[in-house]
């Protein structure tokens, strides 16, 4: 993703179901303009969810998402339907697609239930319609068939174009409205302040670009008028005594929390961008809570740390090498390790003891809620790699006291 494009995290996630050959591919091409998906008369074309971001008029940029047909028959097919159905964890708005010419299943009724399970804001599409004579009858139908009112459902054609720029107005309408409200750091600084941003180059750190979160961040303390400045925490030290004003705020990396803490004056606030995105997320009280599940861990337990997105591992990647021997190292326990990377996430949680989750700035905000309702409701504590280090240094709650 270009560095001036609109994360994937902070897009409008559309999920995009229905059986096979129900028109989902050609819907998206037609919506789109483009040809995003592969249109075939193939059943099961679609093997495994497609993600594509780009811009939506009148609705802006997004995520949409392409899903296996939700009647894929046999072992392969029903693992492809278990698929389709994880994604909904990560959508903000779903589109069942049915073929107006042979009308609402069981299975759209069941993929309904789970769409209004999970409360996600929804509309029914009756690909095809302009090949259907009684319009009025078959939307009456498919109404009553899946026990909604009739203005949840839209009629389109995806190979005609009818009512295509209507139901991307539809989709506008009902899409959740973006919460102007919500910082990432803006709302903690005044205009003209410093902030200091510690950003360790290392071996893990993606050349020639800084991570997601630290982007992020610069771009939120820009918007709020702030003056980021920027450094490796070997300059820290002599960076501090040369500004002018003392800095507002000290952010730095979680791998070297403790380096920093030791730098920065007890009355400059500090914290690291794992909590700032706690916050942002809203997560923060929940995952504050778990760290201090690390120390009740006993020998043999076993932790599971999960990262939100794949990328390739270092010696020293701070998931599955720092991590594992810094919680070993404070325990002094004999402890097992799990690891679980991009959208696999474990529906079974009970043989953990603990969860330690990334930032999550590559997952959307429904998706780390699931992430953490999943946890809550299998009684396991989670927290972050942020918040579990600061509080293993000792230093956690000094990391929160910005937000008091």
């Amino acid at each position: 993703m270009s560095l001036n494009t609109t994360p994937s995290a902070e897009r409008t996630h559309i999920g995009i179901f229905g059986r096979r050959n129900a028109g989902k591919s050609s819907l998206i091409n037609a919506l789109t303009g483009q040809s995003l998906a592969i249109v075939s008369d193939v059943k099961g074309t679609t093997t495994d969810p497609v993600l594509k971001a780009m811009e939506l008029l009148p609705l802006g940029p997004v995520v949409m998402i392409d899903t296996p047909g939700i009647d894929d028959e046999g072992n392969l097919g029903s693992m492809r339907v278990q698929k389709a159905f994880q994604i909904l964890n990560k959508t903000d708005l779903a589109l069942l697609v049915i073929d107006s010419l042979s009308g609402p299943s069981h299975e759209d009724a069941v993929t309904l239930a789970h769409i209004q399970k999970k409360e996600i804001p929804f509309l029914v599409v009756l690909n095809k319609s302009d090949q259907i004579k009684d319009l009025d009858h078959a939307v009456q139908k498919a109404a009553d068939f899946l026990q909604i009112s009739k203005e949840k459902l839209m009629t389109a054609s995806a190979s005609s174009g009818y009512h295509i720029q209507e139901l991307k107005e539809a989709i506008a309408l009902l899409a959740p409205k973006e919460d102007d409200s919500r910082h990432i750091v803006a709302d903690l600084v005044e205009p003209l302040q410093f902030v200091i941003l510690v950003v360790p180059i290392d071996k893990a750190a993606p050349k020639g670009r800084l991570i997601l979160p630290q982007q992020q961040t610069i771009r939120d303390l820009l918007e709020a008028g702030a003056v980021p400045i920027v450094v490796r925490e070997s300059e820290l030290a002599e960076t501090l005594p040369r500004l002018n004003q003392k800095p507002a705020l000290v952010i730095t990396d979680s791998q070297v929390f403790a380096e920093v803490a030791a730098i920065v004056p007890r009355e400059i606030p500090l914290t690291s961008f794992s909590i700032l995105f706690a916050r942002y997320k809203g997560s923060l009280d929940l995952l504050a809570a778990g760290a201090k599940a690390i120390d009740s861990l006993e020998d043999n337990d076993t932790v599971l740390i999960a990262e939100g997105c794949t990328h390739h591992r270092q010696c020293e990647d701070i998931g599955t090498v720092k991590l594992p021997r810094w919680l070993s190292a404070h325990t002094g326990k004999n402890l097992n390790f799990e690891f679980t990377s991009g959208t696999e996430f474990p529906l079974e949680l009970d043989k953990y003891k603990l969860i330690i989750h990334c930032g999550g700035c590559m997952l959307n905000e429904r998706e780390m809620k699931y992430r953490l309702k999943c946890a809550e409701d299998a009684k396991i504590p989670m927290t972050n790699y942020g918040t579990a280090i600061a509080y293993m240094k000792g230093i956690l709650p000094r990391s929160l006291e910005i937000f008091t």
